[in-house]
């Protein structure tokens, strides 16, 4: 039933993740758009912290983490996030809904395990206006709008060579199209410009896990991880259309392919810097963990010479994330919200982008359930978070939300052997 359940879901959803629009946030019209986060619901409920990992999740942010699995395990997540935008002037809201991830994960050897699956790595999509006036006295307005994104497919292993020591590696593979449009117009002039690219992305890059997790008094577990992202290295197969269009019909008049050979932008690289994130953390197996990680990353060395954008700048980013969960008594035969997880947790971003000589970060408080389907060890994860990022400042857009995750767990057994008595 399981399998029958969740192959009816990742068709349907699967055809959703390459259809969707993954944002509408206005700052994904820089760098390579949003960057998602690529936790399970049940690491995003605890601020994204990602070293704990068990024998029936898949952890999808720490590859070490696949040493611990016992049962063959699906994963799949979608999200809903409502935001109000803010300018100085006005107020704005929107809502989207996600495909966040497909996943699976099974142990192939007692404490080696693997997995793989696909999610989404960053989201453009946007739709802005700006009006004003230009030496003339004349009314200007430009509108601009951005769609499309980066999948990406993974594989990864983990295991445990030596007691309580686990590593991990994931390879991942990235792919996918971002479109940009600026259409301009001047009042009382009878034809409008438009300026159309598109960048065509692909690249790989990797993630290497260690976590080290010994006991304490027989009881009491201190978790330790090491997680670094390499640098990604995406190449960019780059178009440009400029051109003009009647304002009266919308058709176009004149549009031509720009020579991006001459100015040595037909095929450009993207690097995201490589990424460090650091996880202390202590609990009480099946019971009770709290935890806390550092990430950092040298974003500065970021640029996206196609776009060429003037009010941009990029700094090191850093992330500090919080959380842990707790069941009551995940044995009880009695009283189901006894059974249940209860997750929470906080975030900060310095994500390093600077727009307009303002940093635009972000803060997220999270909180969430694991609920147990029947006597089984799937369950549904459910997940809230609410945030700011941005700032009104400096002609700039704050955003303000609450996302709704909804993880579904499923368990099976593969690769055991049956004994007949």
């Amino acid at each position: 039933m399981i399998k029958q359940i969740l192959i009816a879901f990742f068709c349907v959803a699967a055809h959703g993740l390459f259809a969707q629009n993954g944002t509408i946030s206005p700052y994904s019209y820089f760098g390579v758009g949003d960057h998602r986060n690529n936790g399970t619901v049940d690491n995003q409920m605890m601020g994204g912290v990602s070293m704990y990992g068990d024998s029936i999740h898949i952890n999808l942010s720490n590859p070490a983490a696949y040493s611990k699995l016992k049962l063959t395990t699906y994963t799949a997540g979608i999200s809903h996030r409502e935001y109000r935008l803010k300018d100085f002037n006005e107020e704005q809201n929107l809502s989207v809904t996600n495909l966040d991830y497909l996943s699976i994960g099974f142990p192939i050897a007692d404490k080696l395990g693997v997995g793989f699956g696909i999610m989404p790595y960053s989201s453009v999509g946007y739709s802005l206006n700006s009006v004003m006036d230009n030496a003339q006295g004349a009314e200007v307005t430009n509108i601009y709008e951005g769609d499309g994104g980066i999948n990406r497919l993974y594989a990864s292993v983990g295991f445990e060579p030596i007691k309580n020591l686990s590593l991990g590696v994931t390879v991942n593979y990235n792919f996918g199209n971002l479109e940009y449009q600026r259409i301009q117009s001047v009042e009382d002039v009878q034809f409008g410009t438009l300026d159309n690219r598109e960048s065509k992305i692909n690249g790989y890059d990797f993630k290497y896990a260690l976590n080290y997790n010994p006991t304490i008094k027989d009881k009491y577990t201190l978790y330790t991880s090491v997680l670094v992202n390499t640098q990604g290295n995406l190449v960019s197969k780059n178009t440009q259309t400029l051109g003009s269009f009647s304002l009266s019909n919308g058709n176009n008049v004149e549009v031509v392919d720009v020579d991006l050979d001459a100015s040595n932008l037909r095929n450009t690289e993207l690097k995201i810097p490589t990424r460090t994130t650091l996880g202390l953390g202590f609990g009480e197996n099946k019971k009770w963990f709290l935890g806390a990680e550092y990430s950092f990353q040298q974003m500065s060395d970021f640029e996206n010479r196609f776009l060429g954008l003037e009010n941009v700048t990029y700094s090191d980013a850093n992330t500090y994330a919080f959380g842990g969960y707790w069941v009551p008594d995940y044995r009880a035969l009695s009283g189901y919200f006894k059974r249940v997880t209860y997750r929470a947790g906080l975030r900060y971003d310095v994500s390093g982008l600077v727009v307009n000589e303002k940093e635009i970060n972000n803060f997220g408080i999270t909180f969430g359930l694991g609920l147990p389907l029947g006597s089984s060890f799937s369950n549904l994860n459910l997940g809230f978070e609410l945030g700011r990022r941005g700032t009104t400042d400096a002609n700039l857009i704050e955003e303000s939300y609450f996302k709704v995750n909804v993880g579904l767990s499923l368990n099976d057994r593969w690769f055991q052997q049956r004994k007949i008595n």
